[in-house]
């Protein structure tokens, strides 16, 4: 039985943020949070940011992030999710970090905490602090099949193809589909021809769109894939095409 009250504070359609208030090394948080949960969290864009802010606010001491650097020197900083790179441009530093620490005596300071109001600084990674955890909702197979094979796939063995409804899960599902084996992968995007018109397989309203150009209107069979290189704009494809796929997990 997990002893330690947990504090989900975001929770959006593709992941979600959990507040653990235990103290850990960033380490010991990084096991707990790839044990119980994906892993540390991982901050790709500033509304993940201002979200938290807004949430969060008085709920929170200094928490670990999965940001760290395992460097004494030259500053190379890498999330502790695999595969997702350390963009430079969307950083919430403190102002004056990153920086050793203070005064004379350099102590490499290389893993990062949060404070109250979301910003970063570094800090010793052997220090004991509260942590953020986060559940991703969304998992990339890497088979190739056709839609309706990747959406009885994802039905019985998930929950269902994944739906995008913002530019939020767009971002995140591109970080997935950087590692897929296919040139595009299957969303959960069917035309229906005798209708006219696209729809979620989950049935919400196509209201964020990031097609590559107007998708066709006049042809049968038809469903939405991704780019999994170059912009991951969403194209109309056959369905009797094989792709990787993209499925929601609950």
């Amino acid at each position: 039985v997990d002893q330690f009250s947990k504090c989900c504070f975001m929770d959006c359609q593709l992941y979600e943020f959990h507040y653990i208030n235990e103290n850990k090394t960033w380490t010991e948080a990084q096991q707990y949070c790839r044990e119980k949960h994906t892993d540390l969290v991982t901050v790709t864009n500033m509304t993940d940011m201002k979200r938290l802010i807004n949430i969060s606010a008085g709920k929170m001491k200094e928490a670990w992030i999965g940001l760290y650097d395992e460097t004494h020197g030259n500053r190379t900083w890498y999330w502790s999710l695999p595969g997702v790179e350390f963009d430079e441009s969307e950083t919430n530093w403190k102002t004056g970090e990153p920086n050793d620490g203070v005064g004379s005596k350099v102590i490499y300071q290389n893993c990062v905490i949060v404070d109250k109001n979301l910003k970063w600084i570094d800090t010793d990674c052997q220090s004991s602090n509260h942590f953020l955890c986060y559940n991703d909702k969304v998992i990339l197979i890497k088979e190739k099949k056709t839609w309706k094979d990747a959406l009885t796939y994802c039905r019985d063995h998930h929950h269902d193809l994944v739906t995008i409804t913002n530019m939020d899960d767009q971002k995140w599902i591109q970080e997935k589909v950087k590692n897929a084996s296919t040139d595009y992968v299957w969303i959960g995007l069917h035309y229906a021809w005798t209708l006219h018109f696209w729809f979620w397989v989950s049935d919400e309203v196509v209201s964020y769109e990031n097609w590559a150009s107007c998708p066709k209107m006049d042809d049968c069979d038809m469903s939405g894939a991704m780019e999994t290189r170059g912009r991951h704009k969403w194209l109309e494809k056959k369905d009797s095409e094989t792709f990787n796929f993209i499925c929601s997990k609950y």
